[in-house]
C-alpha cells in the first residue's frame, strides 16, 4: 500500500455521520476489507508511523485544555493518542501542517475510532482476530526523540 492509497482511504471517512464514530469509519473499513491481508497490515504500518511522528512534547502541549504542562500535572496518554488520531483523520494536507507546526494542532478533539479500522477490516475479511504488531508503536512517549527535551530536563 502506498501513502497515496492510505490517504485516499482516509478520504472515505463519512463526516456526515459525525457523532457516530462507527458510521464515520465504516466506508474505510469496507474498502480496506476488500484489500489483501498484507495491505491491511501496510495500512496499519503507515497509520502507526503518522501517529508516532506526532508523538512529541511540542505537540502534546498544543492539544487544548488537557495538554501536557509538566511532570507534576496529570497528562492523559490515551487522550493525547486519540487527539493525534484526529489530526491524521483530517487528511494529508492538515497532517503535514500539524507535523511541522505543532501550534496548528486542533484543540480538545479526538477520534479514537481511527485505531479500530485495520483490525475491523481484517476481522471482516478473515473472520479471525487481528493481532498484528506494527514496527513502531504509536503509544504516547514511544517517540523518544519527540520527548527528548523532557528526558534531558529530568534529574
Amino acid at each position: 500500500m502506498t501513502e497515496i492509497v492510505f490517504w485516499a482511504l482516509l478520504g472515505l471517512l463519512n463526516w456526515d455521520m459525525a457523532g457516530d464514530d462507527d458510521a464515520v469509519v465504516e466506508p474505510v473499513v469496507v474498502a480496506l476489507s476488500l484489500k489483501s491481508e498484507a495491505e491491511i497490515r501496510q495500512f496499519e504500518e503507515i497509520l502507526s508511523a503518522k501517529l508516532y511522528a506526532l508523538d512529541t512534547i511540542k505537540h502534546a502541549k498544543e492539544i487544548g485544555e488537557d495538554g501536557y504542562v509538566d511532570e507534576s500535572q496529570y497528562f492523559s496518554v490515551d487522550w493525547f493518542l486519540y487527539a493525534r488520531c484526529a489530526v491524521v483523520a483530517n487528511g494529508e494536507e492538515f497532517y503535514k501542517e500539524v507535523v511541522t507546526s505543532p501550534r496548528r494542532f486542533p484543540k480538545d478533539i479526538e477520534f479514537e475510532a481511527l485505531l479500530s479500522i485495520g483490525a475491523t477490516a481484517f476481522e471482516r475479511k478473515t473472520g479471525q482476530e487481528y493481532n498484528y504488531v506494527t514496527k513502531v508503536s504509536y503509544e504516547t512517549y514511544s517517540n523518544s526523540n519527540g520527548w527528548s527535551s523532557l528526558r534531558q530536563s529530568s534529574p
